[in-house]
């Protein structure tokens, strides 16, 4: 009985050590199938960098045709709303967007010259 305990335990063992073998194994196999960026010689060889699309948020269907409207055309249509302006926390809870993607966007619509800032954190319809 004794003899078949001390088995057990040496085969647990070396099964342990077998099964961190094969993990380390399974970590440099994945090493090698990630593909290696290759360097061209000049950049106007490289492949051209897409243009980040403008997602749609939101459909405003006229009674002639249907119109797509982004993100900032959304931000822009509740801002126009308020004439004393609207500060980003409100924007945050009308659109349900991030503060990131409402930044971004006030960012173009200042460069658009269609709202201004009315304080910190604060936008109104130029």
């Amino acid at each position: 009985m004794k003899n078949l305990i001390k088995n057990l335990r040496a085969a647990s063992k070396d099964l342990k050590a077998l099964s961190k073998k094969v993990d380390k194994m399974i970590v440099e196999v994945g090493k090698l199938e990630k593909p290696k960026a290759v360097k061209a010689k000049s950049a106007k060889r490289t492949v051209a960098k897409a243009k980040p699309v403008k997602k749609v948020v939101a459909k405003k269907t006229t009674a002639k045709k249907t119109v797509k409207l982004t993100a900032a055309d959304t931000l822009f249509g509740i801002i126009k709303r308020y004439k004393k302006g609207i500060d980003v926390a409100t924007l945050m809870k009308k659109t349900g967007f991030n503060r990131r993607k409402i930044y971004d966007n006030v960012k173009i619509l200042k460069k658009q010259g269609k709202i201004k800032s009315g304080g910190i954190g604060v936008y109104v319809k130029a």
